[in-house]
């Protein structure tokens, strides 16, 4: 694995703020936990993104795609390769009428702030979740009265070969959090979006009723991952590990919260092993006392 000729090959057409050599994942995850990249970049465009999967391709170097970190734990050892961040230079987004084109990086926030701008309805859901479009479109996010798939209307994508083509919302085959460009074997570009007309004052009042239950009940002061685990059927994994006595269960700097125990916190320097062994033990607290597996929705990255 030839790393400094792969960095001299993306220098070509990167600048030196859009690469970056060991540099630590703890700065690029809300967990604020993880060790450093062999190589990160933070490309501005498509062709730069596709430039990029080639160069990996050709050299035999691994890749991994992110957002803006907002459910990766990240191990303390680090990434090997080249992490690919498609947020910070990749958030633009263009309104016509009521469609909406949102490049995969921007926060779901501004997304929904451009929207109201706009009086569109359709993205108040997703005001105050700290994700990217992109992110958010993949896992089929959701909150309160609406979720992505009822808002997507066509995805730009590229294949592992460099191509960047169009699908439409009916070849996504959107489930719950689920859809099928989860196999990996794609790259989200861009999302379009389809939003209905609305009235302004509508749309920012739910928007900050939205964004008031989230600070009422999760703890946003402190570093997560977000939900650290799927909702069961039938049941709610924060109420489960509430019953198991388990809020404020500390493992290392790592504790569930004791503002909504489906979340798991950094209250200090936790490590990957404590978020990990907490994780296990949660899951096995749940299984042992009610009999339901949890599953955890955090993505854990590294060797």
């Amino acid at each position: 694995m030839d790393l400094q000729k792969t960095y001299e090959l993306m220098r070509e057409f990167l600048s030196e703020n859009e690469i970056k050599m060991n540099e630590p994942m703890k700065h690029h995850t809300s967990f604020r936990i993880g060790g450093p990249a062999d190589i990160m970049v933070l490309p501005t465009g498509q062709e730069q993104v596709s430039k990029i999967v080639k160069i990996c391709r050709d050299q035999g170097i691994p890749f991994f795609v992110m957002g803006n970190g907002t459910n990766l734990l990240v191990r303390d050892e680090g990434i090997r390769g080249v992490v690919i961040k498609l947020a910070q230079n990749f958030n633009d987004a263009i309104v016509h009428k009521n469609i909406m084109k949102c490049k995969a990086g921007m926060s779901l926030s501004m997304a929904a702030k451009i929207a109201l701008e706009n009086s569109l309805s359709g993205l108040e859901f997703a005001h105050g979740i700290p994700g990217t479009i992109g992110g958010a479109a993949v896992m089929n996010a959701g909150a309160y009265d609406g979720e992505m798939a009822d808002i997507v209307r066509q995805v730009t994508v590229l294949d592992m070969d460099g191509n960047i083509f169009e699908l439409p919302k009916s070849q996504l085959e959107y489930g719950y959090r689920s859809c099928n460009l989860q196999k990996g074997d794609k790259i989200l570009l861009e999302v379009e979006l389809e939003l209905k007309p609305g009235n302004y004052e509508d749309i920012k009042r739910k928007m900050e009723d939205f964004s008031q239950r989230r600070r009422d009940k999760q703890p946003l002061n402190l570093p997560s991952a977000g939900s650290a685990f799927k909702r069961p059927p039938g049941n709610y994994a924060g109420a489960l590990i509430e019953q198991a006595g388990l809020k404020g269960y500390r493992i290392g700097d790592a504790m569930v919260s004791d503002k909504h125990a489906g979340f798991i916190v950094n209250v200090g320097n936790a490590t990957f092993d404590d978020v990990m062994r907490l994780i296990q033990y949660v899951k096995h607290q749940v299984k042992e006392k009610f009999d339901v597996e949890l599953e955890s929705e955090i993505k854990i990255l590294g060797d």
